[in-house]
């Protein structure tokens, strides 16, 4: 009997957390608030790229529901997003929907080979300085996107607007069984329709479309010429939509206090391109704004939330478009602002952390939301971010390699001991830290404390060798560790080419 119940009251460790009854209300609340909120954008990332309405909302389903499965980051939300719209744009202007697919097809296939290649390894290279640029960034970036909703509008906008915001302030206090967001939805659509409010509405952005996605091929010559002009534009996808992906994931991580799977985030971003090609969609990554909505305002953590956000932005759209038309722009805008309010560090601009913070650190994170604001491209932010990061670690590293020396006690040796790490940046002065003239005719450089990195600090001790020996005096190098004397053993007396 005991094994009876023991094994009835046994944890079921492989249930899927969503399973539990408030879990599962979360979920689908999230996903319900989150695709309302990606019908707007996936309509505007339509035009900014050139095509119908309907290739943006087509690829926001497909790509939310592939990613659900494949991705490595549960509650990520991915869908059609103005990155990659940019990229692309060029090409669906000149050569038409069909070679943008092609594209992105091609894209998706980049991302699985990058992701094989381990390209999600390359985050640890990331600093953390870079990473709250980003977010400060994508905040500010967010809350732009919002500003031309509320110019040149009716002036009940404002107060709708207004009302929203109060509601997502405000009901989080009293009950957090329902999506603020989602009420908030609900109460100015309401409030719109039965009032008869002219006022900006999602039927305002776009057509929405009436009939499922069908699966196809792109209708080109598949020829090297094609392969030739779409493989630029496709690279441009890949690498732009993983960078996006990869940060946004890497955030998520931070918020949720989880670690994901870095290397299946990246192959399946390239699925999801893959399948939302094949169903004439105009690709996508990361949406770090509907992500934020879907962990932060609405507490997804799973990936139903992700999953039923494509659901239902399909059932809406096509089923339910025109209740969908009827929400007003001024819902949307008001979640939005919090989203971005809420995404911002504010921490990071506090008088008191930046009196305490680095120059360097706050210039690294300066650069990048400046790169970004500059661009409106959040990938090129964060490698110029990169960039100015390792310029000044390499800066700040240069200065600290020490040399110090001894005289043996019979006056024929002097004895030097170097410490810190030997590299490009950190070895050009290593060479004037010597006493040619002066030193006793045997030199020992000991390496005991110091690491040699690359050719140019090998380049730098054969310099110091070559300045002894001219004037006949003898140099040891000793007590280099085991990789220092590898590369030292393998350059050493080869880089000077006789000169």
């Amino acid at each position: 009997m005991s094994s009876v119940l023991s094994a009835a009251t046994r944890p079921r460790l492989n249930r899927p957390s969503w399973l539990s009854p408030k879990v599962f209300r979360t979920e689908v609340l999230a996903g319900l608030v989150v695709a309302l909120a990606l019908i707007p954008e996936a309509i505007s990332f339509s035009i900014l790229a050139g095509v119908d309405p309907r290739v943006g909302l087509f690829a926001s389903f497909t790509m939310a529901v592939v990613i659900s499965i494949c991705g490595g980051r549960p509650a990520m939300i991915s869908a059609a997003t103005g990155a990659i719209a940019l990229v692309v744009a060029p090409l669906a202007k000149e050569h038409g929907l069909d070679y943008l697919i092609a594209a992105v097809i091609l894209g998706g296939l980049f991302q699985v080979l990058l992701a094989v290649l381990g390209v999600a390894k390359l985050m640890r290279f990331i600093p953390r300085s870079v990473m709250v640029g980003f977010v400060n960034a994508l905040a500010i970036l967010i809350f732009a996107a919002q500003v031309p909703y509320l110019l040149g509008v009716p002036w009940l906008v404002y107060p709708l607007v207004a009302l929203a915001l109060a509601i997502m302030v405000g009901l989080p206090r009293l009950t957090k069984a329902v999506p603020a967001p989602l009420v908030a939805i609900i109460v100015l659509t309401v409030i719109t329709v039965v009032a008869a409010v002219a006022v900006p509405t999602v039927g305002d952005q776009g057509e929405l479309p009436n009939s499922l996605p069908t699966l196809g091929l792109p209708q080109i010559p598949w020829t090297m010429d094609t392969l030739a002009l779409i493989a630029p534009y496709a690279l441009g996808v890949a690498l732009v939509g993983l960078m996006e992906s990869l940060m946004t994931a890497k955030l998520v991580d931070d918020i949720t206090d989880t670690h994901s799977n870095k290397t299946r985030e990246s192959w399946g971003q390239g699925v999801a391109n893959i399948v939302t090609g094949f169903f004439g969609g105009m690709g996508g990554c990361a949406m770090i704004g509907q992500t934020m909505i879907n962990v932060k305002a609405s507490g997804a953590r799973t990936r139903l939330s992700t999953f039923l956000a494509g659901v239902f932005l399909l059932i809406l759209v096509v089923s339910l478009g025109d209740v969908v038309a009827a929400i007003p722009m001024a819902a949307l805008v008001a979640v939005m602002i919090i989203v971005a309010v809420s995404t911002f560090d504010w921490h990071s601009v506090a008088p008191a952390t930046l009196k305490r913070m680095p120059l360097g650190e706050t210039l690294v994170m300066v650069t990048t939301v400046g790169a970004v604001l500059a661009t409106h491209n959040l990938a090129i932010g964060v490698i110029v971010g990169v960039l100015t990061a390792m310029v000044i670690f390499a800066r700040r590293v240069a200065h600290l390699v020490e040399v110090t020396s001894v005289l043996d006690p019979d006056g024929g040796t002097r004895i030097y001991s170097v410490h810190g790490e030997l590299f490009f940046a950190s070895s050009n002065d290593l060479v004037h830290q010597f006493d040619y003239a002066d030193d006793p005719e045997h030199v020992v450089i000991d390496m005991t404390h110091a690491h040699v990195w690359d050719a140019s600090s090998v380049a730098a001790l054969d310099a110091v060798t070559t300045r002894y020996a001219a004037r006949g005096k003898r140099v040891e190098i000793v007590e280099l560790n085991k990789p220092s004397a590898a590369i030292h053993g393998t350059l050493a007396g080869t880089l000077t080419g006789g000169h």
